[in-house]
């Protein structure tokens, strides 16, 4: 047990919905200290080297690039841990952000106790998971035809990802924007920049090139 006089865990919350923000400190009640709030990336960036947190509670689905662009923006700047709190369960996700340098990741489902418990276990420098996402991430890395790392997966943030898998489930443009509360002219920014990346001529290639890496 720990002792009643040491001091509570600080945690920046990041996360694009203010209600769901607000819950989650009532969740937490006084367990730990929320020294602050961000709701896209660069608000995070911005926020998390200011207060230099224990604990960033991050979202994996935010505008600007999503956690992953965080994790990268921030890598090797402030000695904060990253705990991955997301409605996401996805595989492709979890492996993003823990690739990126997330100490674990739970979904939205988890309990005030339990999330309470997380932080401090991540801030002492455990790694923690759901247990379904736990799976996810021993199958990826022990897997012999799975590589650690993906130059080419690893360069796209974290939206351009949401717009390619819906791409390769054949939504239209103007669909995917509709899904991921976009414009079609971003949605149109988004594929323009992931075939610069990937080096690929059109959305068919692009659909063949997720589907090859599990992302549809």
């Amino acid at each position: 047990m720990s002792d009643v006089s040491e001091p509570l865990k600080r945690v920046v919350l990041v996360d694009d919905h203010q209600m769901f923000r607000t819950g989650v400190k009532a969740e937490l009640g006084g367990a730990v200290e929320i020294v602050g709030e961000a709701g896209d990336v660069d608000e995070a960036v911005t926020v998390i080297k200011a207060v230099r947190p224990d604990v960033v509670l991050l979202d994996v689905h935010l505008p600007g690039g999503g956690g992953i662009e965080v994790l990268r923006r921030l890598h090797g700047a402030v000695p904060s841990r990253f705990l991955a709190l997301s409605v996401s369960d996805a595989a492709e996700d979890v492996i993003g952000v823990v690739r990126g340098g997330a100490r674990g990741y739970v979904t939205k489902t988890i309990s005030g106790p339990e999330l309470t418990d997380a932080i401090e276990r991540v801030a002492g420098g455990d790694a923690v998971f759901s247990p379904r996402l736990a799976g996810f991430v021993l199958d990826a890395f022990a897997a012999s035809d799975v590589p650690a790392v993906d130059p080419e997966l690893d360069q796209i943030t974290q939206r351009e990802r949401d717009v390619l898998r819906l791409i390769a489930r054949g939504y239209a443009y103007k669909e995917i924007a509709k899904e991921l509360f976009i414009s079609v002219k971003t949605v149109e920014t988004h594929v323009s920049s992931v075939l610069r990346k990937l080096q690929l001529s059109n959305r068919h290639e692009l659909s063949r090139w997720a589907a090859a890496r599990r992302l549809v």
